[in-house]
């Protein structure tokens, strides 16, 4: 008997705003809401935005995808590189600090002393120099933070790289939002229960990780001994685990382009199903809004460029809240930065321990491509994560559900190739499950693409439909392309209105280079409850219900002050620390100081048939 992992805290922070309590998703469909969740939304966004006052125009305006503030788009730094020539009547010369003249002089420099402090220098040929401009970007659009939140103001910093001050702030979030301490969390089972599975795809790329560690040399500086460190991938669950959560459990960054996501959702689910973890923490956070990136994904093609988007518009202007236009006439898609995280239990300890239910992981099927012609090609590796989640879906609500009370969260990229290949997918597996117009939602064009957290930032209005019954509609188009294949599918452009109830399950869609393809289904509290009840009994369910009142006050009260800066993200520096002289060492358990429970080393024989 499986274990089913039960979804009981979400949280996080992307361009719609902070993501616990269906925040960020009520951003997205604000103008469905009536007045009251309206007036919610723009306080919480007014107070993490640190505005004095509830500037409805000016939160939207400065919100989801938008033009680049972080950086200014039209005076990117650039090197050029140039050869400086000597006249035909002299030689070159110039005056140089004996501080910057280079450890080993270079050949054909004469180097004469003018004082105690400078020389000169003359050369009779040529000198390969780097010179320094200004050049405007010609992408001007990204999925930014709402402007004026700053994560590194929330908490000592301490000139940590932009994602993993995201991660700080996304992992608190989602931890918080349970209604239990750290504590309590850790308190429940054992130390080696626990784990944490998160990774970024692209590492840390600003100044403070790897840029700076490849860029300062050749600009003059040194690299520092957190650049190497704080530039690793996986880092976002060592900050968690390190500074968060002070947990021992096991660990894992594991990294597979846009589907990053959901590989770390499956790592998580795998291990709560065959009862090896009871409480798993899974999310990813990418800061990938800098001029460098947005050059490399560019010159590739893959992006939306301010002409092609003019283009597009038949306008001298550029719409770049418009940018992302999927499975409509598109250009390519929009950069975005995210931090997402969901907080996993076994339905076992959700039920004993009165968690918050807010919907379970049915499934998580990864598939590559097999051979292909293009390392960033499409293949056919996502017909098959489709195909098995709905079929799973199909087990597990019947074939009527997935027929009529199913829907999908895609990638939605707004590629041209994108909407080619993904709407193939969809629309022939419609068919082959007898779907006849099954809703396919794409939140990209709200948000950007966050790269590995892509698949939260689709999660999250799985959950928030949940609660407020709007599929978000695709805003930022007007009609269908002609390549898209639709026969079978319904591509909304305005939000639409359904009963919960009706639509216990959802899919998230993730496609990434290389043949990185994942796909989730995700069932709803409703289906969830139905599923422990049917478990754990009647009475169970009641004591749940009881039990939640507690976490469901704890967590609110969270909520309620969480974007004031009232409560600062978890973070333990150098606080607690344990030393190996500390722990009690027995021959069946090891015993940590600030644990309730021990490590067993009761551990059985895997391959008791063999010896």
């Amino acid at each position: 008997m499986k274990r089913l992992p039960v979804m009981v805290g979400f949280g996080g922070i992307n361009p719609a705003g902070r993501m616990s309590f269906d925040h960020a998703y009520r951003r997205l469909v604000i103008d469905a809401l009536n007045e009251e969740k309206q007036a919610s939304t723009y306080q919480s966004l007014a107070r993490l935005m640190r505005l004095e006052e509830t500037d409805r125009d000016f939160i939207r305006d400065h919100t989801l995808i938008r033009r680049i503030e972080i950086w200014d788009p039209e005076s990117v730094d650039w090197q050029s590189s140039a050869q400086l020539k000597a006249t035909d009547t002299q030689s070159l010369s110039f005056r140089l600090s004996k501080r910057q003249l280079p450890e080993e002089i270079p050949p054909g420099w004469c180097v004469s002393e003018l004082s105690s402090r400078e020389v000169l220098v003359t050369i009779d040929e040529s000198l390969s120099v780097m010179l320094p401009e200004l050049r405007p970007s010609k992408v001007t659009s990204a999925g930014q933070l709402p402007t004026g939140f700053d994560p590194a103001e929330w908490y000592p910093a301490r000139n940590h790289p932009r994602g993993l001050q995201m991660t700080i702030f996304g992992a608190s979030d989602a931890v918080r939002s349970t209604g239990f301490s750290v504590d309590q969390l850790k308190g429940m089972v054992r130390p080696d229960e626990i784990a944490v599975y998160s990774g970024s795809a692209m590492g840390q790329l600003d100044n403070e990780a790897y840029g700076g560690l490849l860029q300062n040399p050749m600009t003059g500086r040194r690299p520092s001994s957190k650049h190497c460190a704080l530039g690793l991938p996986e880092m976002t669950g060592d900050f968690v685990n390190a500074y968060v959560l002070g947990s021992v459990g096991e660990t894992a960054g594991i990294i597979g382009a846009c589907a990053t996501f959901l590989y770390n959702v499956k790592r998580g689910i795998d291990d709560i199903r065959s009862g090896d973890k009871r409480i798993v923490i899974v999310g990813n956070a990418e800061a990938p809004i800098l001029p460098h990136v947005i050059e490399g994904y560019r010159v590739m093609g893959a992006l939306a460029e301010d002409e092609e988007l003019c283009a597009l518009d038949e306008s001298d202007v550029c719409d770049n809240r418009r940018a992302c236009r999927p499975f409509s006439s598109n250009a390519g898609f929009t950069v975005a930065e995210a931090s997402v995280w969901v907080v996993l239990m076994d339905d076992e300890l959700a039920v004993q321990e009165g968690a918050r239910v807010l919907g379970s992981v049915g499934d998580v099927f990864v598939n590559a491509d097999g051979y292909k012609k293009s390392i960033s090609g499409p293949g056919i590796g996502n017909y098959l994560t489709v195909a098995k989640a709905m079929a799973a879906a199909r087990s597990i609500v019947g074939e009527d559900v997935l027929r009529k009370g199913s829907y999908m969260q895609a990638h939605g990229t707004g590629t041209p190739q994108n909407r080619v290949t993904e709407s193939h997918i969809f629309n022939e597996l419609a068919k082959t499950f007898g779907i006849d117009d099954w809703k396919v939602g794409a939140v990209k064009c709200f948000v950007g693409h966050s790269m590995a957290p892509a698949g939260g930032d689709q999660l999250s209005a799985v959950l928030g439909t949940w609660n407020d019954g709007y599929i978000p509609g695709i805003k930022t188009i007007d009609h269908i392309a002609e390549d898209v294949h639709h026969s079978n599918l319904s591509l909304p452009f305005d939000h639409v209105e359904i009963d919960p109830d009706e639509y216990p399950a959802a899919f998230v869609n993730s496609k990434g280079f290389g043949g990185n393809n994942a796909t989730g289904l995700f069932l709803s509290p409703k289906q969830t409850l139905a599923m422990l009840s049917k478990r754990w009994g009647a009475k169970a369910i009641t004591q749940l219900q009881h039990a939640q009142e507690q976490t469901t006050a704890a967590a609110l009260e969270y909520d309620a002050h969480a974007d004031t800066g009232e409560i600062s993200p978890l973070y333990q520096f150098g606080e607690g620390v344990i030393e190996g002289d500390e722990l009690e060492l027995l021959e069946d358990r090891v015993g940590i100081p600030g644990f309730e429970h021990s490590v067993s080393l009761d551990i059985a024989n895997p391959y008791e048939d063999m010896v």
